[in-house]
């Protein structure tokens, strides 16, 4: 049975230095990239799956739909992967699908509306991802969520975030 060794949101997907230090952690030997629209573009989809290449690990691009059958049928076989997705909701369905995940950091998210909120350096959450990390937290027992850019920036814990949004 393989294993989400990280989750990470980021819209950035794979990217620098970012990606070549957290493909380093210990046991890691894949990157999942769950993403519909890159995963329907020929061209997008091989970029990523070059960028990940330079990791030197596998890397595999699926939609959240792929990735849900590829869990159910065969339990992510033998990787232990870092599943990096752009958004929450794809997070939250997939752990909500029954994919177990311990660690999720979230890396960067971009301010889409006014109604985002500046939560840390690289973040901006709505309050319906913030109930639905709380949601990850309390009722799905994810252990660790955090915020983090990158391996050497300071975490910021799910509680602080939380509580911008008097949760």
């Amino acid at each position: 049975m393989g294993v989400v060794n990280l989750a990470r949101i980021d819209e950035r997907l794979i990217h620098g230095q970012v990606m070549l230090t957290l493909s380093g952690r210990d046991g890691v030997n894949s990157l999942f990239v769950v993403d519909d629209i890159v995963a329907k573009d020929k061209f997008m989809k091989s970029l990523y799956k070059s960028a990940g290449g330079r990791t030197g690990k596998k890397t595999v691009v699926m939609t959240l739909e792929k990735c849900k059958y590829y869990w159910d049928e065969f339990e992510f076989k033998e990787y232990s992967c870092i599943l990096i997705a752009k958004t929450v909701d794809v997070i939250y369905e997939l752990v909500k699908h029954g994919v177990p995940m311990k660690e999720i950091n979230i890396g960067g998210i971009a301010q889409k509306g006014e109604e985002d909120i500046f939560v840390t350096k690289s973040v901006y959450l709505n309050r319906e991802d913030a109930l639905k990390l709380k949601e990850l937290d309390e009722k799905y027992h994810v252990e660790d969520i955090y915020f983090q850019a990158t391996p050497s920036a300071p975490r910021t814990n799910l509680k602080e975030v939380l509580a911008k949004f008097n949760l």
